[in-house]
């Protein structure tokens, strides 16, 4: 039996003025036969930190992302996966934020982030619609339309696949 990282984490779905979601394209550092994805800046609750704080700190550590507004908590998701060699057994509240579409160089990445991450985008919803890549959320895209548009669920959807 491996050992299995239990944690908290918060994800966020950030908006620019155009609509534009951005999305980090990543691999596994640790096993190159899986596809690539794109995924919702993300990671870790830190102690005490509340989720809103976690995305505010992963969009700038992550994407360079300095002055988002965080929103409600739109989704949450169970997620369990192998990452750099860990398997990871995490529970997700995944947040809604709108900033002013900046990504600046000013990012602080962990050093399997390092290895993973190959760049930021931002996505037109359309446009990441016919995309077929995978997406983290595994389910991003069955839900993303509406919120996109809006449309806040309350409570928050349990999007786990």
């Amino acid at each position: 039996m491996s050992f299995v990282l239990r944690r908290r984490a918060a994800r966020v779905a950030c908006f620019d003025p155009s609509g534009r979601i951005v999305l980090i394209r990543a691999i596994d550092p640790a096993d190159r036969a899986k596809p690539a994805w794109w995924e919702l800046p993300g990671g870790g609750i830190e102690g005490t930190e509340s989720a809103e704080a976690t995305c505010r700190r992963e969009l700038h550590e992550e994407v360079g992302i300095a002055d988002a507004v965080i929103g409600p908590c739109v989704w949450t998701q169970h997620a369990e996966f192998s990452f750099a060699g860990w398997d990871f057994d995490q529970h997700e509240r995944i947040h809604v934020a709108t900033c002013d579409g900046l990504i600046t160089d000013d990012t602080a990445l962990e050093a399997f982030e390092a290895m993973a991450f190959q760049g930021a985008r931002w996505w037109d919803i359309g446009e990441l619609m016919d995309n077929t890549e995978p997406t983290v959320p595994p389910r991003l895209r069955e839900f993303l339309v509406d919120v996109a548009a809006g449309v806040i669920p309350d409570p928050p959807l349990d999007i786990t696949p």
